[in-house]
């Protein structure tokens, strides 16, 4: 690895697992040390050691602000200023409009657009002048996709509120970007399926409705925000980097 991150500090929310854990593996490979959040101490414990030596677990909801108060404050305690911040928590919940429920819109609402919002708030304490934030938000913030509605609305919110957040944190030259992903070969899949065989149909079914054919790997993933911290992005602020295989624009 080039050790584009050696001395610096990272923190990744939702960083057990799927993209957020290959963020973490990836940084941490480039020297950075990493804090990574989640709701399941098994599995944070289990994230830390394939991350290794440079990883600090902190357990944590986001849609909690309880929560979030104590993860900054055990990421100052332990590892100091921050100087990279990836808002990747969130949750993929699916259903048609006609049966959708309030339960299923507040758990989405709450985890992906307020636990966003205030993941960037609470952590303005310790994230250092001249940090990078990348949020995680999704192709379908800008196309329709059926029984996306209200996860779609959730990434479009966070779409926005990068270019709100880098005004407001302009003074501060805190740079705010957006990662928006399109399928990913993660573990979501099996959450909405029934068994491993109808999952992996889920995937590729998927990855054919992009041009490419594809699903992206979470690795590819990673890269896209590896390059959003650089210094490789210094001039990028409030903007959208699009990963989808084409989806969106094709």
């Amino acid at each position: 690895m080039s050790g584009k991150l050696k001395g610096k500090v990272a923190v990744v929310t939702g960083g057990s697992s799927g993209i957020g854990l290959s963020i973490a593996k990836r940084f941490a490979e480039e020297g950075a040390r990493v804090a990574i959040t989640g709701r399941n101490q098994a599995t944070i414990d289990k994230a830390i050691k394939e991350i290794g030596p440079n990883g600090l677990g902190i357990q944590g909801d986001v849609s909690r602000l309880d929560d979030l108060v104590g993860v900054y404050k055990i990421v100052g305690e332990e590892l100091g200023k921050v100087d990279a911040l990836i808002v990747n928590a969130g949750v993929y919940i699916l259903g048609p409009l006609a049966e959708f429920t309030e339960e299923q819109f507040d758990k989405v609402s709450d985890i992906n657009f307020k636990g966003a919002f205030f993941s960037v708030q609470k952590a303005l304490p310790v994230l250092k002048d001249g940090a990078s934030v990348v949020l995680l938000s999704s192709t379908a913030n800008g196309k329709g996709f059926p029984n996306h509605a209200a996860y779609s609305a959730t990434k479009a919110a966070i779409r926005s509120l990068a270019r709100s957040f880098s005004v407001e944190l302009l003074d501060r030259k805190i740079r705010v970007n957006t990662l928006s992903p399109g399928p990913v070969d993660t573990p979501v899949f099996s959450t909405l399926t029934n068994n491993e065989g109808e999952a992996k149909a889920m995937m590729e079914a998927m990855g054919n409705f992009t041009p490419l054919k594809r699903v992206a790997s979470s690795e590819e993933i990673a890269a896209a925000a590896l390059y959003l911290v650089s210094e490789e992005t210094a001039f990028m602020l409030g903007a959208e980097l699009l990963l989808d295989g084409g989806l969106r624009e094709l």
